[in-house]
């Protein structure tokens, strides 16, 4: 079948792409799926995920694969590059009757070669929590349905953590539990516990503990995915409504917001450093925001349907060094602008951005390497540059892929407009650095920075400490949250600095918050959904057709990239340099009728 106007080749099924890396290669010898190979049939299903844990196997295959098609669950051995998938061998395999797998995720902290912890989310509204190696299944949450009855969109374990885990619902709703507790033989009653634009949460009221603990409402709608920031302090959600909302998690406050160019929002995810998250989602775009300063700084468009996952690439993430003499403003302008991480692998990737602060004083030049793929079938590869992160300091070295559309960067020097004043969508925040809804001012740069800041916009430290959750409100408001095991421990955390300089009266936010709340044509030419032509359009560096049906799965790995479609197959793409040993045995028994 031809593709509409571009002919065969436009249809055709990649099996390996070149960037400026080198070529990535499909592995069709590591492709995982159902053991018969034959391709699911999709219809109605929900969408198929993949999770990955290190169990630190001394033979040193210590990668455990996980993930679902239908109403089957399936846990392997995951030999990546290295050796050819064996399907015939799954640790685990699990079918369900008359509810659907539809998201999991491991524990990476209590992870061993005995053991692990699996959260696997329901399409009947369930959490169970198996463990795949010892094939036993501990226990099972909402399992009447009490607490929320629609679909799981997302479960994710809390970082740092070994027994608080998060929830999110087709509903809106997301609940916070802890596998200590049970649920209960009765509906929970709730307690509210905080309000604010569009959200609100609440304890459980209960005579002893239990779950859940916390529950979120947010938005309107089905809440789609949410994730975490790098240090575990933040959380992004992304909605049916059309906004991304970033609350400090701990505080359970909203931190700021951003609304889809239209439609909704059904991905999102944190850079390595915490300062910029993706989402994208129905408008066929992905949208590059500010943590810093909470605003749209690039829009992408390359999918010709919706987006459904979005991930940044920590080890193609990286930092050039410049001569110094190219730079041309002070010592302290460009301490404001310097990112430290680098290319190495990365466990890596906390320890390198712990660098931020060191006082090498060269000019850096950064790309940050992201990810998408669609329901269009095609994956793309963006890099985010400093000419878009910084345009009006002299760049480094000539970019490419960046088309910032009929607008051109101010020359070094010239003035930058910066918006600051209240966070129009900031509900019971305090202290941080959001700006308003003020509608773009015409004279504003399209690829206008980020204002300088010292702080960065997530440190990486500690992770939350599994603590007991106290009874009443009082004590129940921290959580116990705070009390953080400091499992990467980092001298030079500056998270909060980055926050704590710019304050409003809350008077202020309520009057903005009750002017501008819903309405969708409002919100377009304001910082919470700024024109296309008013910030730069990226475009991307490949744009490649790889899957027959929609893409649900883009994780990036040391040697390789994993994509999934809803065939249930899982496809391994080797990077440059790393086909290896699994090429020289196998591809030359490969066979004859490899996709191309």
């Amino acid at each position: 079948m031809a593709a509409e106007g571009g002919g065969k080749e436009m249809n055709e099924i990649k099996t390996q792409f070149t960037t400026r890396e080198g070529v990535y290669k499909l592995l069709t010898h590591s492709e995982y799926s159902r053991p018969n190979r034959v391709p699911f049939n999709s219809q109605g299903s929900n969408p198929v995920k993949v999770s990955f844990v290190n169990v630190n196997d001394q033979s040193g295959n210590g990668d455990r694969i996980c993930f679902n098609v239908g109403r089957e669950l399936y846990f392997y051995i995951y030999k990546g590059v290295r050796k050819a998938a064996d399907l015939s061998k799954p640790i685990d395999k699990r079918i369900y009757k008359g509810t659907q797998p539809t998201c999991h995720d491991f524990n990476h902290l209590t992870a061993t070669a005995e053991s692990v912890s699996l959260l696997v989310g329901f399409s009947a509204g369930q959490v169970q929590l198996i463990d795949p190696i010892k094939k036993e299944t501990s226990k099972l949450f909402n399992e009447e349905r009490l607490i929320d009855k629609s679909r799981v969109t997302c479960v994710k374990w809390v970082p740092g953590s070994e027994s608080l885990f998060l929830v999110s619902h087709a509903s809106g709703s997301m609940y916070l539990y802890n596998v200590e507790h049970t649920c209960g033989t009765t509906a929970p009653h709730y307690q509210l516990l905080k309000q604010g634009e569009n959200y609100s949460v609440h304890t459980c009221k209960s005579k002893s503990t239990r779950n859940p603990l916390l529950k979120w409402t947010v938005g309107e709608g089905a809440l789609n995915e949410f994730a975490f920031s790098p240090d575990g302090k933040f959380l992004a959600c992304v909605s049916q409504d059309g906004f991304l909302r970033v609350f400090n998690f701990d505080a359970v406050e909203l931190h700021g917001t951003m609304k889809s160019y239209f439609g909704g929002l059904l991905c999102v995810c944190w850079s390595p450093d915490g300062k910029y998250i993706v989402a994208g989602g129905e408008d066929d775009l992905v949208t590059v925001w500010s943590f810093l300063d909470c605003r749209v700084i690039a829009r992408g468009h390359g999918h010709k349907s919706w987006v459904s996952v979005v991930a940044f690439d920590h080890y193609t993430t990286s930092v050039e060094e410049s001569d110094p003499m190219e730079f041309s403003g002070s010592d302290e302008d460009f301490q404001d602008q310097m990112i430290h991480f680098g290319r190495d692998r990365a466990n890596s990737t906390q320890s390198r951005l712990s660098k931020r602060n060191s006082t090498d004083s060269r000019p850096v030049s950064v790309t940050y390497r992201f990810g998408s793929v669609g329901q269009d079938t095609q994956l793309c590869l963006w890099d985010l540059t400093e000419d878009i992160l910084f345009p009006h300091l002299p760049l480094s070295r000539t970019r490419t892929h960046t088309n910032v559309m009929n607008a051109t960067s101010p020359p070094a020097g010239a003035t930058i407009i910066t918006n600051t004043p209240s966070n129009a969508t900031n509900g019971n925040n305090s202290g941080a650095n959001t700006p308003g809804m003020n509608s773009l001012s015409t004279t504003l740069p399209r690829s206008n920075s980020l204002p300088h800041s010292a702080g960065s916009g997530g440190g990486i430290g500690s992770g939350i400490m599994d603590s007991a959750i106290a009874t009443g409100v009082s004590k129940f408001a921290t959580l116990s949250l705070h009390d953080r095991k400091e499992r990467h421990h980092e001298k030079d955390h500056k998270r909060n600095h980055s926050m704590g300089h710019i304050s409003s009266k809350s008077s202020d936010k309520l009057n903005l918050l009750t002017k501008t709340k819903t309405d969708p044509a409002k919100t377009l030419g304001t910082l919470l959904c700024p024109r296309m032509e008013d910030v730069p359009l990226l475009e991307p560096l490949i744009c490649k057709k790889i899957a027959h049906e929609r893409l649900t799965v883009l994780i990036f790995l040391e040697d390789c990239l994993v994509t999934a479609c809803q065939e249930g197959f899982i496809c391994t793409w080797a990077r440059p340099g790393k086909v290896g040993l699994l090429s020289s045995q196998n591809q030359a028994s490969s066979p004859s009728g490899t996709v191309v």
